[in-house]
């Protein structure tokens, strides 16, 4: 529920910052992310565990899924559809990570309430959004939309890979890991930054400079690193597909955080859609039980 609530920030950030590039936040946000694991590798050197071959390369391959590509691809939904409809996307991870990843003994039968009124809450939600904003640019929406299924299956691959290798590896400290994806996230970053980023004098010439440094920071360190500890302790605990039931924490407070931003309350429609994703989620939890 933490790593969720910490989570939700990065549903709003793109729009705080709109002036910015989604690359350049991205890559601000996941250099941050990088920089706190480096210092806390580091701030104890004879504690360091170092990743062999094969958990280097776990770490680079889940970093692109779960971090950097999976952000990237939400960041740019947001911006053309805006924050409510990607959260809602977004949030029926759990949903997908409890098909592919539920106990031998769940019958899918079970599971069909659940699909059924998740499905009609983010249908209602995306129909209404779709209202309003058709007359400004349906095609943008569309593309908003597909960009956030997009990021919903890069993230769903992520946590189930990631929840076996923590699982498989009970040797590994939640922490260590967290640290080691954070370090790839951070170099693959830089990276992105360097291919397709703007240059300083362009970032150094755009408005809410100082904002765009604070969330930044915020993000890196609180919605990437710790955020990535709180989960991966989760992982260890719970099993994939009752720990992804959980994220709908990240989908409730994407859409407070918004609401609040534009400083308004939700719809009729947005308060129905909502309640039928919850009532969704909760239908799955019962059947997971």
């Amino acid at each position: 529920m933490a790593a969720g609530a910490l989570w939700g920030l990065t549903f709003v950030a793109p729009r705080m910052v709109g002036h910015f590039g989604m690359v350049d936040i991205t890559a601000a946000r996941f250099a941050v992310f990088g920089a706190v694991s480096a210092l806390a590798v580091f701030a104890r050197p004879a504690a360091v565990r170092w990743p062999n071959g094969q958990q280097a390369l776990a770490a680079l391959g889940l970093s692109v899924l779960g971090f950097s590509g999976y952000y990237l691809l939400l960041a740019f939904g947001i911006v053309a559809a805006g924050t409510e409809v990607p959260s809602l996307i977004i949030g029926t991870i759990p949903v997908w990570m409890m098909l592919l990843g539920r106990p031998a003994g769940l019958r899918m039968r079970a599971l069909l309430p659940g699909l059924v009124l998740t499905g009609a809450g983010i249908a209602l939600m995306i129909w209404g959004a779709w209202s309003t904003q058709h007359r400004e640019g349906g095609v943008r929406f569309g593309w908003g939309i597909a960009l956030a299924l997009g990021a919903m299956v890069s993230w769903t691959i992520y946590g189930l890979l990631n929840a076996k290798w923590l699982q498989r590896h009970t040797e590994l400290n939640a922490t260590d890991w967290a640290n080691w994806l954070g370090i790839a996230t951070g170099l693959g970053a830089l990276l992105l930054w360097m291919v397709a980023g703007s240059d300083i004098a362009t970032l150094l010439a755009q408005p809410d400079g100082m904002l765009f440094i604070w969330i930044a920071l915020a993000s890196g360190f609180g919605s990437s690193w710790l955020a990535t500890i709180l989960w991966n302790i989760a992982s260890q605990r719970l099993s994939a597909s009752l720990c992804g039931q959980l994220i709908v924490s990240e989908t409730l407070f994407a859409l407070l955080y918004s609401f609040v931003w534009d400083g308004r309350w939700p719809q009729a429609t947005e308060w129905v859609a909502a309640l039928l994703f919850v009532l969704g989620i909760l239908a799955s939890i019962k059947a997971h039980r």
